[in-house]
């Protein structure tokens, strides 16, 4: 018998920018990040944009294809697609099919780039789509929500939905550069605005205690909108997300414990059983409020810690009610947990906490408890809205 056995590294390097009015004629940060690729060559671009976007924003094709113009000595304009933005774009496939044959129509090879222009959903789908076609073109990813700009576009990982099962085909593949334009929020709904907090509250209870008094202190602030603190959350949530793929020693998930994923096993669950009605951010906030109830009654937090993490995400806008009315509907939750370990195989980890800024891995749960988490978190929330 023989073999051979062979082992190399691949580095990595990404960057997120912070900007305003992106393809204004003033504004040199696009140009200079593609002129930094390829100095003084032309690069071939072709934009995917997300329907809801355009809609606050009817100018940006237009904007776009301006910008692209004046800079042609640098920037080769191909064409854009628009898709629909929110979960249903992840839900079908024929849109990542449309980015594909895009991709081959306009001839866009590993040395162009596919630009990504929209909330997570879109953004995750985009990069599949770029990530499968030629084995990989290259991404730059505008993301245009809170929870984009501050969580899932600064992250690795690009997936679509299928077989029922959030994020079930997807690939790990670094955009080349992230950028985020703070314009993209003056026109979100609130909601939108207000969901992507949850993934700042998320990061700060499992790695920064100081962070999360920080969102505390200023969760009427995020609430109504004030630009100044929303601005220090989305950097501060972004720089921590990336701190932790690059030295957390697991930044494409093959061990079996996810930190970033603290409150997702219920979250998934929850917009697959809504059919995608709740947004990611308003979900991932139900099971942030599930699980720090249920470290609660595992005693792993006191009863005044649980009360600031609730309290805070109710004064920045959040509904934490569990949104189940029965044991049938109660039953089909708790399956997530498995649902959870499966995605990522191996042993069952779910991250909680042991305090504000804690993280406290179990390889259980018990489900009992988590019942009596339901409920007492259902009583709760029924309690404060009366």
């Amino acid at each position: 018998m023989k073999s051979i056995k062979q082992s190399f590294s691949v580095s990595y390097e990404y960057r997120l920018h912070f900007t305003a009015g992106l393809f204004s004629e003033s504004n040199t940060l696009f140009k200079e990040i593609l002129n930094e690729y390829k100095k003084n060559e032309k690069v071939k671009l072709f934009f995917v944009l997300d329907d809801g976007v355009l809609k606050h924003h009817p100018d940006l094709l237009e904007n776009i294809a301006n910008y692209c113009s004046i800079n042609n000595a640098i920037i080769e304009y191909t064409n854009s697609v628009i898709v629909p933005g929110g979960e249903q774009s992840k839900n079908n496939s024929k849109y990542v099919d449309e980015i594909i044959r895009g991709i081959g129509a306009n001839a866009i090879c590993r040395h162009s780039f596919v630009i990504a222009i929209g909330g997570g959903a879109v953004i995750d789908m985009v990069g599949y789509a770029a990530a499968i076609a030629h084995r990989g073109v290259k991404l730059i990813r505008i993301p245009t929500t809170t929870l984009s700009q501050n969580d899932s576009a600064v992250g690795v990982k690009n997936s679509v939905n299928a077989l029922g099962k959030k994020n079930f085909l997807g690939t790990f593949a670094p955009p080349y550069a992230i950028i985020n334009d703070s314009e993209f929020l003056k026109t979100l709904e609130q909601r939108d605005w207000i969901a992507g907090i949850a993934e700042a509250v998320k990061v700060s209870l499992i790695k920064d205690e100081t962070f999360f008094k920080y969102i505390e202190d200023n969760a009427t602030k995020l609430e109504d909108r004030l630009s100044e603190p929303m601005e220090h959350v989305i950097f501060k949530c972004a720089e921590m997300h990336m701190e932790h793929i690059a030295k957390g020693g697991d930044p494409f998930e093959s061990g079996s414990s996810r930190p970033l994923d603290f409150g997702h096993w219920a979250a998934h669950k929850l917009e697959q059983m809504t059919s995608y009605r709740l947004r990611h951010g308003e979900a991932v906030a139900k099971g942030i409020a599930l699980d720090v109830t249920y470290a609660k009654h595992m005693n792993l937090i006191s009863e005044d810690e649980l009360s600031r993490i609730l309290n805070t995400m109710q004064r920045i806008g959040f509904n934490l009610e569990i949104p189940v009315e029965n044991e049938k509907e109660t039953s089909t939750l708790l399956a997530g947990i498995e649902e959870f370990r499966e995605h990522l195989g191996g042993e069952l980890t779910i991250t909680l906490i042991s305090g504000i800024g804690k993280k406290y891995d179990v390889h259980h749960i018990d489900t009992a408890v988590m019942k009596q988490a339901i409920k007492a978190l259902n009583e709760m929330c029924k309690l404060n809205a009366a």
